[in-house]
């Protein structure tokens, strides 16, 4: 399975470099359109080639989709610590009633009472 993990990627890496040889052409990005220049008297340009805008792209929508599933996800994640802390405080409480039950009796009859023993 491995092996067919790393083919796949060498497979998509392949692509990526034959679509980026083939795509070198420069591209000129901006943020605002030309007709507001003149209204707000800015703009920015930047000259890159179109792979780079392509792979850039998937890498930002990536990286948002995984920010967008990391904050959708926050209440499960602290549903499970609450319910962890939860856990830890009845199996306290557990403890600490078996122990209560069996002050001052011998060891070996609690543990028959509590049906340890074999």
């Amino acid at each position: 399975m491995r092996i067919i993990k790393f083919l796949l990627l060498a497979l998509i890496a392949i692509v990526l470099v034959i679509i980026d040889f083939a795509n070198r052409q420069p591209v000129t990005l901006t943020l605002l359109p030309e007709d507001l220049v003149p209204f707000l008297k800015f703009n920015y340009s930047i000259t890159l080639p179109l792979y780079a805008v392509v792979l850039g792209g998937i890498a930002v929508g990536l990286l948002l989709g995984f920010v967008w599933e990391w904050v959708r996800e926050h209440k499960h994640r602290s549903e499970a610590v609450a319910q962890r802390r939860e856990k830890a405080l009845l199996a306290k409480e557990v403890q600490k009633m078996k122990s209560d039950r069996n002050e001052g009796k011998d060891e070996i009859i609690a543990l028959l009472e509590d049906g340890k023993a074999v």
